[in-house]
């Protein structure tokens, strides 16, 4: 992804979730997906979807087990 799609991703997530914290990278070897992360912790990965006519954005992200036992 380029740095400006990267700059409006991240506005987005930040104003979204209405979290400062919330940081969108670019991936070193991809350039069709970027990192999500809260802090310095990695949340998820967003990928990029224009194979039809209109682009798009997909978050994907997993919830272990283990992370549900500290609620």
């Amino acid at each position: 992804m380029k740095k400006e799609e990267l700059q409006k991703l991240d506005a987005y997530f930040k104003k979204l979730f209405q979290n400062s914290s919330m940081s969108v990278r670019a991936r070193p070897r991809l350039e069709d997906s970027a990192e999500v992360y809260v802090g310095e912790e990695f949340i998820g990965v967003l990928t990029r979807d224009d194979d039809d006519e209109d682009l798009s954005y997909n978050f994907s992200m997993a919830v272990l087990e283990f992370d549900l036992d500290d609620l």
